[in-house]
């Protein structure tokens, strides 16, 4: 099975539903963060919007980064 920087799901990429859930977000919130130019890159693909994992790992270390106001 393939590996993506952990990722032991042999998948590339989450769906918008699996990203939110693997990141214990709502979708609301994952929409709200977009619109605030905060959430994980996208691309899409056909009708639908996916993360690939990588981008899944910067949004999350950017998240530890960024300073607490």
């Amino acid at each position: 099975m393939d590996t993506i920087q952990g990722n032991v799901t042999g998948k590339a990429c989450y769906s918008v539903d699996e990203f939110c859930s693997a990141h214990a977000i709502s979708r609301a919130m994952f929409y709200k963060l977009r619109a605030d130019g905060k959430a994980p890159r996208t691309m899409s693909v056909g009708s639908r919007t996916l993360v690939s994992y990588e981008a899944a790992a910067d949004w999350r270390r950017s998240c530890e980064n960024a300073e607490v106001a």
